[in-house]
């Protein structure tokens, strides 16, 4: 079913050597384009780009499009969810391999100064906007509000919900809003009210508080009765303290709003 990953598509692409030897490729250097992937493979062109759309459609491998280039970069979803799924069924030898890749997978890229991760939902375009802009659904999946109208330009103050604390900073702004297809916004400010809201380090936000401003990008595209979600979070430098984070941030505030959206309960 288009748009539906399951565990045979996964592991199905997982058999074939070709396939692990271009999951490997993107492990060690994510943001790849096809030309990229293809030096020093010894296949051609038409195989590769074969593998890719397997790899693809498995959910392992999720693009993004930067002018005329595609990127590549490995997902972490669907291994993460068959490891949920499979691996306390089985003694923990028969899946250290599964559970080597799945730490591979989630592992930030560090080759393109981005994060990308795919998944899909089995809800609407228009549930999924508002799940992502209204307080009443963000509170409960991400722990956070938004105070803006959402439109391009207009300012965003984030609300802890657990505290109360408000970050406000006139450069948290809104960067475009196509209602149930595209959302994007500036990232917070690194400030110490947000660290003492997280119970962060403060050395860290000193550390990280010259970095320059990221942003965040959700992509919503309908797939028959699913939504596939791809989250972009771009704007930095090649020697971010902030980006390595993302790995375990991001999938957990997307599980936990998947859930919310399909079970009618976050994580």
């Amino acid at each position: 079913m288009e748009g539906v990953l399951r565990d045979d598509d996964v592991f199905r692409a997982l058999a074939d050597g070709s396939r692990r030897t271009l999951l490997d490729r993107l492990d060690a250097a994510g943001g790849q384009t096809l030309r990229e992937l293809c030096a020093g493979l010894g296949m051609t062109r038409q195989s590769v780009s074969k593998h890719l759309t397997v790899l693809e459609e498995a959910g392992l491998v999720t693009s993004v499009r930067r002018g005329r280039e595609k990127l590549h970069y490995l997902n972490a979803a669907p291994v993460s969810d068959i490891a949920e799924r499979w691996i306390n069924r089985y003694h923990r030898r028969r899946v250290d391999a599964l559970a080597d890749l799945k730490k591979a997978l989630e592992g930030t890229p560090m080759s393109r100064p981005e994060f990308v991760y795919t998944t899909y939902i089995r809800t609407t375009p228009e549930q999924l906007w508002k799940a992502l802009t209204e307080p009443a659904f963000t509170r409960q999946y991400w722990g956070v509000t938004f105070d803006t109208d959402w439109r391009p330009g207009s300012t965003m103050t984030w609300r802890v919900d657990k505290n109360g604390t408000e970050l406000a900073d006139p450069e948290q702004v809104v960067l475009a809003a196509e209602p149930y297809t595209r959302l994007s916004f500036t990232w917070h400010t690194m400030s110490e009210e947000w660290a003492k809201a997280f119970d962060i380090d403060l050395d860290y936000v000193a550390k990280v508080a010259h970095e320059p401003r990221s942003r965040a990008t959700f992509e919503i595209e309908q797939q028959g009765e699913h939504c596939k979600l791809t989250v972009v979070h771009d704007g930095f430098d090649a020697d971010s303290l902030v980006l390595p984070s993302l790995g375990d941030g991001w999938p957990q505030v997307i599980a936990s709003l998947k859930s919310l959206l399909e079970t009618g309960r976050p994580l």
